[in-house]
């Protein structure tokens, strides 16, 4: 477990922030401002607070009321950050190698060969960081901090420099990294789909303060689908679980107790779980079961909120049959036409071409 709480002033902006991380990824997610590297610079023991207690599994690493203060060097944390940061005059290997010298003999419980094999780079130990690509430097990156033994791993923003196939090819290898190795790992990012992927809980951080924490799902959603922020930034995340294959036409189908999610890819075992985001913008509301449509995903569920201001559109807040919650964005002149009012029965039609499987994993 590890416990964050601490305040800091830096310059003009006030740090204020606290909470928990357990196993697996926690992720640290706002927007870009908010104070998320700051937060991560001081549990790496690269700032040091005014006030607050950063500890994993109750041994502390800043206590400022008992004046504890571990230095960066002895605090078995892994960082990772947009830039690689390597080492350019050593090979590949040696910069992997150069992590172990930060942790103490008795504590190397992760070898050299199953990070190799976990992140694929066996073929690049020969080479100099700039004959890589972004993405191969980034593997490394993460291989050198998971050599350190880490007791914490932080990532920050490690993908947000990469272009978005080479983002696809890291998120399936830090979910290996967090599978197999078994270290916690802090992950900041303002990207909803990298999160929604990776994380299993989630704090929200605004303006320098924890505003929510709890799964993907609980905290995105129709909250943050206000009329007045941009609107294709709203949207929510949903849990399904694998179904099968329509082997004839190259689609996944996802279980919701709500109805069925059709995907424009095939693969998954039956049974996973998933999570899908969908965004705001590419839901449609209607009264009835629609027939001769194209759109595949029809959603049930009722009306929980309606929020519109004095523009054009209207936030509208759908209860999932099954417990999820799915923002919508609507003219208001069709929220009026629809005579749509809270306690609705509704149906949310997602067309399979909006929803990018690629990041589902």
């Amino acid at each position: 477990m590890i416990e964050v709480a601490l305040t800091q002033r830096l310059g003009a902006f006030a740090l204020d922030v606290g909470f928990t991380a357990g196993a697996g990824i926690t992720a640290l997610f706002g927007p870009s401002g908010a104070g998320k590297s700051a937060t991560i610079a001081a549990i790496a023991g690269l700032s040091r607070p005014a006030r607050g207690r950063i500890a994993i599994d109750g041994t502390a690493l800043l206590d400022t009321e008992k004046r504890v203060f571990v230095p960066k060097h002895r605090r078995r944390i892994g960082l990772v950050f947009q830039d690689s940061h390597l080492f350019p005059h050593l090979s590949v290997r040696h910069n992997l190698l150069f992590g172990r010298w930060f942790s103490p003999r008795d504590a190397r419980g992760i070898a050299l060969a199953p990070v190799i094999a976990a992140l694929g780079i066996g073929h690049l130990l020969g080479r100099r960081p700039a004959t890589l690509s972004g993405g191969e430097r980034q593997r490394v990156a993460i291989g050198r901090a998971l050599l350190s033994s880490p007791r914490l791993l932080l990532l920050d923003e490690p993908l947000a420099a990469l272009d978005r196939e080479r983002r696809l090819e890291i998120l399936p290898l830090i979910e290996r990294v967090r599978d197999e190795f078994g270290v916690p790992m802090i992950y900041v990012s303002h990207a909803m789909e990298e999160v929604a992927r990776l994380a299993a809980d989630v704090a929200m951080i605004e303006n320098g303060r924890i505003v929510g924490q709890g799964t993907p799902s609980a905290v995105f959603g129709p909250q943050a689908a206000s009329v007045g922020e941009d609107r294709f930034a709203s949207a929510s995340v949903l849990n399904a679980t694998v179904a099968g294959e329509d082997d004839a036409y190259g689609l996944t189908e996802l279980r919701h107790p709500a109805g069925r999610i059709w995907l424009a890819e095939r693969g998954g075992a039956p049974g996973r779980a998933v999570r899908v985001v969908v965004h705001a913008t590419d839901v449609t509301l209607a009264l009835a079961r629609p027939q001769q449509m194209s759109v595949r995903t029809a959603l049930s569920g009722t009306i929980a909120a309606i929020t519109a201001g004095g523009g054009p559109l209207a936030s509208i807040a759908i209860a999932l049959d099954g417990g999820d919650r799915l923002a919508a964005l609507a003219t208001r002149k069709a929220v009026a036409e629809l005579g749509l009012k809270t306690g609705d029965a509704v149906f949310a039609l997602i067309k399979t071409v909006a929803l990018d499987e690629r990041m589902i994993g």
